[in-house]
């Protein structure tokens, strides 16, 4: 009975909201615009869905004057340019206003969302190729990523604090939404950590690997909410998650590891045989200490923003054609990738700590230990 009523409430919302598709396409406003300004109007709004802002912007609307609102909430902005300047991103009013700040002139750029310092009326120098000639104060504002990563790591903090107290005062069982983390803590432990890494040292790289997992799933997860929180999808995000596996890779890398890399082919062969082969082998295997984490990077930047710019443009189709056909179309589309978004959102997660303990395992691997497993030869 409970499923009956479940269904026939999906079946309503769905109804409702093709209702308002139809409704929208009918709206008088919207069609003396043409097709290519729509298309225009969905790439803007797609891109600005997917960069970092110095507000945090809940949602918009336009009013019956055709004036467009932003409604959330403002962010501190915090530059450096020959002094602290540190005011409200209210001030900026999306790029409309200059900011008076210790005597220097400061606006946002509306196309890039960058903040150049500028003369009193805020004006901007160009180049032949239209790129912004202005000074650009060094920025440690707390923008809209910033913002969910200080969030993540709060909720990450009390979930598992929480999760902790539980195995303390329950005999180490958990209890309430522990029972739904713990065997993902286990999975990670048992499937990821000590089978990469090995039971000697796999603890040592336990706090990273939890801690990447479900700071990066968490992220993805915000990422998916109406709220525009690509903080995956931002490269400079990625890059630092990668720069850490990678001074974790080196920075505890054995003997072993380096040895392999400046001697990759051991006592199999002679030092004059070997010479002119390592003109090719180790400059091959110094450009794979970047390549791997360069991996990373690229791997969760790209599929997370790709699929945020194809999630938005599907939804777009629906204020472009704006007919019959493209609404329903254009929903059960969006609805569909949603779906697998969810599932992406986990897997790359999964797949940039599962790399991560497999470079550690690289890293902390001993001869004797590569011996005990593969032999000598395949160690080689």
């Amino acid at each position: 009975m409970s499923s009956n009523r479940t269904l026939l409430t999906i079946v309503s919302l769905v109804f409702i909201l093709l209702v308002q598709v139809v409704s929208a396409s009918s709206d008088p406003k919207s069609k003396g615009v043409s097709i290519e300004d729509r298309k225009a109007e969905v790439s803007e709004y797609v891109k600005h869905h997917n960069l970092d802002t110095h507000d945090f912007g809940l949602f918009s609307y336009t009013d019956n004057d055709g004036e467009h609102h932003s409604v959330g909430f403002p962010l501190p902005v915090i530059l450096w340019s020959d002094g602290l300047h540190v005011f409200s991103s209210s001030k900026l009013h999306h790029g409309e206003e200059v900011v008076l700040s210790n005597g220097k002139y400061f606006k946002l750029d509306k196309h890039s969302y960058k903040i150049y310092e500028t003369d009193v009326e805020g004006t901007f120098k160009f180049d032949e190729n239209h790129h912004i000639l202005n000074d650009a104060p060094l920025d440690f504002s707390i923008t809209k990523s910033v913002f969910m990563i200080v969030v993540v790591s709060i909720l990450l903090f009390w979930i598992f604090s929480s999760l902790a107290k539980s195995y303390a005062k329950n005999k180490s069982i958990p209890k309430g939404a522990g029972r739904f983390f713990e065997p993902i803590v286990l999975y990670i432990r048992d499937d990821i950590a000590i089978p990469n890494i090995g039971e000697e040292k796999y603890r040592f790289y336990m706090p990273y690997l939890l801690t990447v997992f479900f700071f990066v799933w968490f992220l993805n997860l915000f990422g998916l909410t109406p709220l525009g929180i690509n903080v995956t999808g931002n490269i400079a995000i990625t890059t630092a998650l990668a720069i850490i596996t990678f001074l974790l890779t080196n920075l505890t890398g054995t003997k072993d590891y380096w040895k392999h890399i400046f001697d990759p082919l051991g006592h199999g062969m002679s030092w004059g045989a070997k010479i002119p082969l390592y003109i090719i082998l180790i400059p091959i295997e110094i450009l794979g200490i970047f390549i791997k984490p360069f991996s990373l990077l690229i791997r969760l930047y790209a599929n997370m923003q790709a699929g945020h710019i194809v999630l938005g443009s599907l939804i777009g189709l629906i204020y472009i054609f704006q007919n019959w056909i493209a609404g329903p179309l254009g929903f059960g589309l969006s609805f569909a990738i949603s779906f697998i978004e969810l599932l992406v959102a986990l897997l790359q997660a999964y797949i940039f700590t599962m790399l991560s303990a497999l470079y550690f395992g690289f890293a902390s691997e001993s001869h004797d230990h590569a011996v005990e497993h593969d032999g000598e030869f395949e160690h080689l």
